[in-house]
Order: C-alpha cells, then structure tokens, then sequence
C-alpha cells in the first residue's frame, strides 16, 4: 500500500534520482546527461560459418579425390548432385506450388545425359536430354490430365536446369587435361563466390538487385570480377596447356558474370517459392542446389571459353 503522508515525487524529481543511480549526479542545468552511443554492430554472415568451413572443406576433399585420382569417378560425384539436386528441387516445388514434375524419368535421363556427354561428347548429351524430355512428357501422361501442361512445362525446365547444363562438366572432362579443366572450372567460380562475398561484405554500398538478393552489391560484383580475372589468369599459365594470361582475364570475367547470374536466377526462383534454401542437406549451406547455383550457369561458358581458347581435345 502507499503511504498517504509521503509526497509523490514530481516528474523532474524522478527523472533527477534515476539519473543519480544511474550515471551519477544530474548537471547543475538540471538536464539529464546523454545516454552513451551504442557500440556498432558488427556485420554477421548469417549462416553457421564453422560448419559452412567444415562441410566445404569436405566436400572439396572428396572431389579432389574422385578428379585427380580416378577420373570416371568423378562422373559418380556429378550424377550424384544431378539426382539430389532434381529432388531438392521438385520437393520445393510440390511443397509451395503443388507442381508435381515426374522425378523418376527426370533422375534417370538426368544421370544418362551426364553421362552420353563423357563418352558421346555434345551430340550424346543433347541426345540423351531429348530422350529425357521425352520421357518425362510421357511419364505424366499416366496420372490425370488436370496441369498436366503446368507440370510438364516444369519437368523440362529442370530437366535444362539441373542435369544438361551439368553435362557441361562431364564434357570438359572428357579432354585430355579434363581434370584440370574440370578444376579450373570449380576454382574460379568459388574464387568469384568468395571475392563477392568478402568485398561486398566489407565494402558494400550499392545494392545490385534489392528487388532479387537485397545482399548482392556492385562493389561484391566488382570483387568477383576482379578475383576471378587474377585466379583465371594464373591458372591459364600454370593449369591449361597453350593457355595465356590474358585468355585467363577473359575467362575469369566470363565466370563473375555467369556465377553471379546463376545465383541471381536461383534467388528468384527461392523468391517465387517462399524459401531461403532449396534444402538443408549441407550444413551452413542450405542444400545441394544452393551450391550449385553459380556452378551450373558457369560450366557452358568455361566450356565454351577454353574450346574456343586451347581447343575441346
């Protein structure tokens, strides 16, 4: 209860005590001193960084291995994120869009077009990927007709997006130095994803596409093109056979654009369905495809660069 003969303090009166208790005595003026500025937040990566390390260390260990100590095996490794990558990606689309893409001939022809590119070069894998077209339009046909064109229109898309344009890795696999294509592949895309990441989170401003990814910056673009000129240039000279420095800073620009691209259009996609990741198989990561985003739009154009610079044998 209050006690009737006590005064209730006045406003000044209180906020002078709080002040007292709490940075010391109030000022002569009778103001209250000006709270200390907050320390600055400090920038976060937003993902577990220690198991993003450790599962991208791994990951890198294991295609290391099946690439430079038996070739065919890393076709394994390939047909693998094919399969994974197309059920990440049907799951999502069931589960936010109810568009059911048929898996099963998707999986099968996607695993057969990465293969007939090894072993039948461009023509076996546009063969294959006609076949698999095929195949899922006929797949569909036993369920009902109600989106029957929905559901179709969807199967080819990921028949496109996922195994054919991964055919691409398998055909640069299949030259001669294929292994040391297939890693300067790999290298300069993680070298472009890293130098993005690293220069627009210290330096980023200007965001590149807010609407899409509101974390992509120019100044990241700016340090993907850049890296990926310098790592492109070096591993033409030290990696590829008849290459040269100057083919590498076109490569190397080819892969910033392509990579950040690739990561854009995976963004969109993620934007349409309601998600962040395609899945969480991968710790710190998401899923196989949000690793795969900047890879697939990447492997025609590195292909395509390095027939035309050094010749497809």
């Amino acid at each position: 209860m209050t006690d009737p003969d006590r005064e209730t303090p006045g406003p000044r009166e209180t906020l002078s005590s709080v002040n007292e208790s709490t940075w010391g005595p109030t000022p002569a003026t009778g103001r209250a001193p000006a709270e200390p500025p907050a320390p600055p937040r400090k920038k976060r990566a937003g993902r577990d960084l220690r198991a993003a390390v450790g599962v991208g260390v791994g990951l890198g260990a294991v295609v290391l291995a099946a690439l430079f100590v038996y070739r065919p095996a890393f076709l394994v490794v390939i047909a693998a994120a094919v399969v994974v990558g197309l059920w990440e990606l049907s799951t999502r689309l069931v589960e936010r869009k109810d568009v059911r893409v048929p898996l099963v001939p998707l999986a099968l022809g996607g695993v057969a077009t990465v293969v007939a590119g090894y072993l039948g070069g461009t023509e076996g894998a546009w063969s294959a990927m006609a076949l698999t077209v095929l195949a899922t339009c006929l797949w569909r046909m036993f369920s009902s007709p109600e989106n029957y064109l929905r559901d179709v229109t969807a199967g080819v898309f990921a028949a496109f997006y996922v195994p054919f344009l991964a055919s691409f890795v398998a055909l640069m696999l299949a030259a001669d130095d294929g292994q040391w294509r297939v890693a300067v592949f790999i290298l300069l895309t993680v070298v472009s994803d890293t130098g993005a990441y690293a220069v627009g989170w210290r330096f980023g401003r200007s965001k590149l596409a807010p609407r899409i990814s509101p974390g992509k910056t120019r100044e990241g673009l700016a340090g993907a093109v850049f890296f990926a000129a310098v790592a492109g240039a070096l591993s033409m000279m030290w990696l590829i056979d008849d290459g040269t420095w100057w083919q590498g800073v076109l490569l190397g620009l080819g892969v910033a654009i392509s990579a950040t691209l690739g990561d854009l259009g995976e963004s969109m996609i993620k934007r349409d369905l309601g998600i962040k990741d395609m899945g969480s198989l991968l710790p710190g990561h998401g899923g196989i495809m949000d690793r795969l985003d900047s890879l697939l739009p990447t492997a025609p154009v590195v292909w395509l660069l390095l027939a035309v610079f050094v010749g497809v044998e």
